[in-house]
């Protein structure tokens, strides 16, 4: 397997460089000079994914080592940041291995690469499907404990987290394999783009009818204190705010590689379209970026996290 350019290359599924996909490297070669492409440097790569590490390594064992964090919404916190932390050091794996090859450090033959860049491409999308799929089970589990308050703890129970968890991680390696055997087939990307698709509706529908109903809460208690413009308006801007940098966060980190496969089926030799394949490394780096902002969303906005992260980080020293 050639070596080449700057691209992901053994990235294999969503590599357009990649010779099993050769109509993209033509498209990418005819965007003529009016095309911007954004050079990701390989030791960025490595700088984001360590940081990404070190960030979600501590969240693990902060919640592992707080047993008043051994509730069903923080197992899902917890396995969040670990897809974040295979995403990252999977990503920084096959640059560290890419590097390794071209430097000449490392002589092996093409089948044992072949062999690496699939276990690679499954460690990638394995991942990337798991962190979606636990950014969905956080949402549910915030939209259960709000509209089903009283409730909450006989509906989300430890052993059905448990099993939704174990369901997310078999699901996700099980499909990945899939996807990265049959990466050359359309309806592979297609179901990519739609799961995508459908966490992101998933989400935005229950964020939103969690504002409103905290809308409604805060209108009842302005009410009772005769301070409704004021407490209306200072909700609003709040609640508004952080349902924008959570929802603006997740589009952003992750839309434009998804809409990156979409071109791939829609446009693969369309001179546009190739411009957008030449900055793949970008939207890998944007990805690795939200696995770095996952926890202060997530995990870190916690006081009782906080303090345990405070007594791991003091007892490391």
């Amino acid at each position: 397997m050639p070596m080449q350019e700057p691209q992901r290359r053994l990235l294999g599924p969503f590599n357009s460089t990649r010779t099993g996909v050769p109509h993209l490297e033509l498209s990418a070669n005819q965007t003529g000079p009016w095309c911007l492409h954004v050079s990701i440097p390989d030791g960025l790569f490595l700088s984001l994914g360590l940081v990404s590490l070190v960030e979600n390594v501590l969240v693990v064992i902060s919640i592992a080592k707080n047993q008043n964090l051994h509730s069903p919404m923080y197992y899902f916190i917890c396995c969040l940041a670990l897809s974040d932390l295979l995403v990252s050091v999977s990503i920084v794996l096959e640059t560290t291995l890419i590097l390794v090859l071209e430097a000449g450090a490392l002589a092996t033959r093409v089948t044992v690469v072949q062999q690496l860049d699939n276990v690679i491409d499954v460690l990638i999308c394995g991942s990337m499907v798991s962190s979606l799929c636990f950014l969905g089970a956080i949402a549910v589990d915030r939209y259960i404990s709000i509209f089903y308050a009283l409730r909450y703890h006989s509906i989300v129970t430890l052993p059905r987290a448990r099993w939704a968890i174990v369901a997310i991680w078999v699901a996700s390696i099980s499909s990945s394999t899939l996807f990265v055997a049959y990466y050359n087939h359309t309806a592979v990307l297609l179901c990519l783009v739609t799961f995508f698709l459908a966490t992101l509706a998933l989400m935005v529908v229950l964020y939103v009818h969690m504002l409103a109903r905290a809308h409604q809460h805060a209108q009842a208690i302005a009410q009772l204190h005769k301070r409704q413009h004021l407490v209306h308006q200072g909700f609003r801007l709040k609640g508004a705010a952080t349902l924008t940098i959570l929802l603006g966060i997740f589009f952003l980190c992750w839309g434009p590689f998804f809409l990156y496969l979409t071109f791939i089926v829609l446009c693969p030799k369309h001179p546009t379209c190739g411009c957008f394949f030449k900055n793949l490394n970008l939207f890998l780096a944007l990805i690795i970026f939200n696995s770095i902002v996952d926890p202060l969303i997530y995990a870190f906005r916690s006081q009782e996290l906080r303090m345990t992260l405070k007594e791991v980080l003091l007892c490391s020293w």
